[in-house]
């Protein structure tokens, strides 16, 4: 489809910018080999990130693994989602928070996860919750969590050298001098982290689109939004505030982010998301309520009251 083409195309540039940055201030640092030093550096950090990025973000969260058995109607949700994405079964987390909010993390499709707090499960309808998730595995299904592993790792690389460049100014290689030094160490890294937010941004509209496909009504998701961004403003995520650098795995960020599309957001923002899924939904003559059939059956009393698990 275009707009893929067009979002990838798009990431695959700022990545490019990214990794430029990244090259350019470890030559700063040493010349060639200052850069080719630095390079070896990040590859092993993302070589390890690659591995164990899902074990860490959700050991971060303190995320418990369910199963058909110990949550049946969450853990179905997510395998009727996928089999309508066409994904392998992804493993089921619940973080035990009540800021509604959920994320997706793995290497790729065969080896991925979905975490849902128990806030979202409380607070959302059935058919909101489905768009929710169908977004996580549209994440997945576009490989958008390695490639935030990847920016995120080239970042904090980007601030480890700046952060060398001033401690080492004084080698014979380094001409860049102290005001120099001092102007690498803060704008370094301020544009590795513009770059991975744009990165961010980017990949969230375009989950927003394939999730609203997966699920089939763009609406769930639109009413799903609007009421996570309502409480995540109010409600805190502690787990987040000490690891605010997964914030941007989050459907909405839980830092409590202001409304409006800012220069440092990792999320776009939720009305200009909200516009786009009800602007497809009016394309596909969708009703603007939540009334519609799941695959499984039809909206129960209890999803409109507000969720099935009560």
């Amino acid at each position: 489809m275009e707009a893929t083409r067009m979002g990838n195309v798009k990431t695959g540039i700022l990545m490019a910018g990214l990794t430029a940055l990244f090259m350019a201030v470890g030559g700063m640092i040493g010349g060639q080999g200052g850069a080719l030093i630095a390079l070896l550096m990040a590859a092993a950090m993302n070589l390890f990130s690659y591995w164990n990025s899902d074990r860490m973000v959700l050991a971060m969260h303190r995320a418990r693994e369910v199963d058909a058995g110990s949550s049946p109607d969450l853990h179905g949700l997510v395998a009727q989602l996928a089999r309508n994405a066409g994904l392998p079964m992804p493993r089921v987390y619940v973080i035990e928070t009540d800021q509604p909010n959920a994320f997706a993390t793995g290497r790729n499709p065969e080896n991925a996860a979905v975490a849902a707090t128990t806030g979202l499960i409380r607070a959302l309808s059935r058919e909101e919750l489905a768009g929710v998730l169908a977004h996580e595995l549209a994440h997945i299904k576009h490989r958008d969590t390695l490639i935030m592993t990847i920016t995120a790792t080239f970042a904090g690389a980007i601030s480890m050298l700046a952060n060398f460049a001033f401690f080492f100014r004084g080698g014979e290689r380094n001409n860049v001098g102290l005001v120099g030094s001092l102007a690498m160490m803060i704008l370094a890294p301020l544009a590795a982290g513009l770059v991975q937010m744009a990165i961010s941004r980017s990949r969230e509209y375009e989950a927003d689109r394939i999730g609203a496909a997966i699920c089939g009504r763009p609406l769930w998701l639109a009413s799903a939004l609007e009421k996570i961004e309502y409480y995540a403003q109010r409600v805190d995520n502690p787990a987040a505030e000490r690891n605010p650098a997964t914030a941007h795995m989050f459907i909405i960020n839980p830092l409590h982010a202001l409304p409006q599309d800012r220069l440092f957001a990792t999320h776009p923002a939720t009305q200009n998301r909200v516009a786009r899924l009800r602007a497809m939904a009016a394309g596909a003559g969708q009703q603007t309520g939540l009334r519609g059939e799941m695959e499984g059956g039809r909206t129960t009393q209890a999803s409109r009251r507000g969720g099935p698990w009560g």
